[in-house]
Order: structure tokens, then sequence, then C-alpha cells
């Protein structure tokens, strides 16, 4: 078991790396939900998709 982790330390590495990203990305986006903020970024005055966004809760 060792050497398989030795062998590989700089998979494990990157791999935990890009994990950590992941994971920080998801929170970030749960909390801007959350918040009530939107996905893309921008404002959505002059959005195109404004009304696919913010439908109703009784339409649905």
């Amino acid at each position: 078991m060792i050497d398989f982790i030795q062998q590989n330390m700089g998979n494990i590495i990157v791999g935990g790396l890009l994990l950590l990203a992941v994971v920080l990305i998801l929170r970030s986006r749960a909390k801007k939900k959350k918040a009530g903020e939107n996905s893309c970024g921008c404002g959505c005055s002059g959005c195109p998709s404004s009304e696919i966004c913010h439908t109703p809760k009784n339409e649905e």
C-alpha cells in the first residue's frame, strides 16, 4: 500500500486539488442560490431568458 501511494503521489495530489476545486465551486453556487442570486453572473435586465429563470411558483 505504501508503494502504491509513493508511486502515485503526483496523481493523488492533483486529484485532491481538483476535488477541492469542485467542492468549492459547488459550495459557492449553493450559497448564491440560497441568497437568491442568479447563476449566470449578469443582471436580469435585458436578459432574453429572464422569463425562464423567474417564472412564478404557481405557474409551474
